[in-house]
């Protein structure tokens, strides 16, 4: 699994941002967001989101049901949600998220 907080960081420096320019931005202060990278603070949710924004990112929150399959579908650098032609390849997600129950117990 991919640490969050270093791949922000990463993504603010390919920008050429400085933590000041993420702070204004996402309506930090600069100590907030020095201290979210120098992990010594654990961010809400909406913070992260604000500053992923900043730096031209998306954040997805995916089902833990379906963890694996969004990964390896990611891996896979498909275009595309319909079935893969492959065995290897991801399993149709969104059937997968269909097939789920609200508490992710399996079908509903």
């Amino acid at each position: 699994m991919m640490s969050l907080i270093p791949e922000l960081v990463t993504a603010r420096k390919l920008l050429k941002l400085t933590q000041a320019d993420v702070a204004k931005t996402s309506g930090l202060s600069r100590m907030t967001v020095q201290r979210i990278e120098a992990g010594e603070i654990d961010p809400r949710l909406t913070t992260v989101l604000e500053m992923a924004r900043t730096l031209k990112m998306e954040l997805v929150v995916v089902p833990a049901a379906l963890r694996h399959e969004v990964e390896v579908f990611v891996q896979s650098k498909s275009t595309s949600l319909e079935r893969p032609p492959t065995e290897e390849a991801a399993p149709f997600i969104l059937g997968a998220v269909a097939n789920q129950s609200p508490e992710g117990d399996g079908p509903a």
